[in-house]
């Protein structure tokens, strides 16, 4: 049977979906183990998420990657997503970085444990803790898996908790081809959407990014905009902003990171995110970025199956830990 030691690893789960004539029917499933718990566990496999009742499991086991990016690839992309999101309270343990934005994001709040810490590993989680309750914040770690499995298993001993698992997926530039071009700022499209793109948000933009973020203290505005390159796009209808996205162009100049991509819910499901997307993409692509990443987490199965669409696949996944109180 599976161990959290498999977390982040691929593997093939036959799983009883029935029965017939007194026997039962058998279907498997392959894919990243994300998450599992004593009564679950979940896997992203091609076609998305798969959540599966540990009752239902005939059997299951590791096998070999087809595909992987290397603990180097990992680690450049971490970096960059942390270029990208900027904590306005910095540490450093070793190699790890600390991070603490008032509590705003988990990945502005938690510790990023890639590299060496300069000291055991049950030594460097005491320290995490230790500084954090400094910040008089509760100890986050997120863990790209299977980069920092070590850490996570290290963290199931001492009872930690873990937020949904993350899909931390990239694309090429050009992405997919969309259905319609990206116009030109101003321009009109879908709905007669007119789309600005700026150097800074809004005060409309930001007042859309705290409601789906639960508010927006003075250390989020430092996140939102404390990077070199960093575009906001607002996209109106009627004269009302209804969507927004940013942009960010980090590691270095590599990668385009995408985030707050957000469409009012009276104007959702019309192309406004794709067109937001779009808009982001063109600059990036002028601003020298060959490839664009995400961040969702994978229960957002409307988001995931959006970005499928766009040629995003996942590059690796992490948990978020939070430290027992």
């Amino acid at each position: 049977m599976l161990r959290q030691q498999d977390v982040g690893h691929r593997i093939v789960v036959r799983r009883i979906v029935g029965i017939r004539e007194g026997r039962p029917l058998f279907s498997d499933a392959l894919g990243e183990l994300v998450e599992l718990s004593e009564t679950h566990l979940t896997l992203a496999t091609a076609q998305g998420p798969l959540r599966v009742p540990v009752a239902q499991v005939h059997r299951a086991k590791r096998v070999p990657p087809t595909r992987r990016p290397t603990a180097a690839a990992v680690v450049a992309l971490e970096r960059a997503a942390d270029e990208a999101w900027p904590a306005p309270t910095r540490g450093r343990l070793g190699d790890w970085l600390l991070r603490s934005a008032e509590g705003w994001t988990g990945r502005a709040n938690s510790a990023l444990p890639i590299g060496d810490p300069d000291r055991p590993l049950a030594a460097a989680v005491d320290a995490v803790e230790r500084w954090y309750a400094d910040q008089g914040q509760p100890a986050m770690i997120n863990t790209p898996l299977p980069l920092a499995a070590p850490v996570g298993a290290e963290l199931d001993e001492r009872g930690w908790d873990s937020r949904p698992p993350t899909l931390v997926q990239t694309a090429p530039l050009p992405l997919a081809t969309p259905a319609h071009g990206v116009p030109a700022a101003g321009a009109g499209g879908p709905q007669g959407a007119v789309i600005e793109v700026t150097t800074a948000p809004s005060d409309e933009w930001l007042a859309i990014a705290a409601g789906r973020k639960g508010g927006l203290p003075e250390a989020a505005r430092h996140v939102l905009t404390a990077v070199d390159q960093v575009r906001f796009v607002h996209a109106y209808v009627d004269g009302t902003l209804v969507a927004i996205g940013r942009g960010a162009v980090t590691g270095p100049g590599r990668w385009l990171g995408l985030s707050l991509i957000e469409v009012l819910p009276a104007s959702r499901r019309q192309g406004l995110a794709r067109r937001v997307i779009d808009t982001l993409v063109a600059w990036g692509a002028t601003a020298g970025a060959t490839h664009a990443f995400l961040q969702v987490e994978q229960h957002n199965a409307a988001a995931v199956a959006l970005y499928r669409t766009l040629g995003f696949t996942t590059h690796h996944t992490y948990l978020t830990r939070v430290a027992p109180r």
